[in-house]
């Protein structure tokens, strides 16, 4: 197992940032999922972010939302994410945090998963619709089995709530850029900077920026202010269309975006 902490603040001394990609797994099956990670973490992706399928995905957008919904009807298992950080973290030594709304994780168990989770080499959680004061038992858990917890804050999101994320955050707090759903966009919202400001005048070490980046450029724009920024919707379009070829060289251009200028 490999914390997100140490990798983001290395990226940070050696280059502008961070660079972290979702792809779901069991897309477009277990096995081209779990390819096209190592294929990230080969052409430039710093950390891992894995997303479990459920079937209601209130945060995803349509191409997140289309992939997750494959991988549902070809059979995926809640067993299948613990296989998948298994095989990835065989092959490489990039962090892999889980993404996964919480009803999984409570009907799993929460002990339980984060056991497993933890056995299999993963570094942690990313939980979209869990707040901190209702993540106690996650809180506990992640403690005990030394995992990271990934907390999301929004531009909408009071003073208060900004310090419970950053208090209760290990690893990085996750900065939505802009309020809806995920997916590719032309900008990233102007909010996300005054968000991320916002963090580190809470205690912020790290907050990461995710919704909406697909370019080498927007990498570069968030880097500017943020220790992350985090792909998902532009790299799961591209495996989508192209294979995991397409997904490890649209990695390798948005790495590009974490070069000192």
């Amino acid at each position: 197992m490999r914390n997100v902490g140490p990798v983001i603040r290395e990226r940070n001394e050696q280059a502008a940032g961070a660079l972290i990609g979702y792809l779901p797994v069991g897309f477009p099956t277990l096995d081209e999922s779990v390819e096209a990670a190592v294929a990230l973490v080969e052409h430039g992706v710093d950390v891992l972010e894995l997303g479990l399928p459920y079937s209601d995905p209130v945060m995803d957008g349509p191409v997140i939302q289309a992939a997750t919904q494959q991988a549902l009807a070809n059979g995926f298992r809640l067993a299948d994410g613990f296989e998948a950080v298994r095989r990835i973290t065989e092959r490489t030594d990039a962090p892999v945090l889980i993404m996964t709304y919480w009803n999984p994780v409570v009907q799993y168990g929460v002990d339980r998963f984060a056991d497993d989770l933890a056995a299999a080499g993963g570094a942690g959680l990313i939980t979209p619709d869990l707040i901190p004061d209702e993540g106690g038992a996650w809180i506990a858990a992640s403690e005990r089995a030394g995992l990271d917890r990934v907390f999301l804050a929004a531009p909408t999101s009071t003073d208060a709530r900004v310090r419970q994320a950053v208090e209760s955050s290990r690893g990085f707090v996750y900065a939505v850029s802009t309020m809806g759903i995920t997916g590719a966009r032309t900008d990233v919202d102007s909010a996300a900077r005054a968000l991320v400001a916002r963090l580190h005048e809470a205690g912020a070490e790290a907050a990461c920026v995710g919704l909406g980046i697909s370019t080498a450029a927007q990498v570069a724009e968030v880097l500017e202010y943020a220790e992350g920024a985090i792909v998902g919707s532009a790299l799961v379009r591209a495996l989508a269309e192209g294979g995991v070829a397409a997904a490890g060289e649209l990695a390798a251009e948005l790495a590009r975006g974490t070069r000192i200028q």
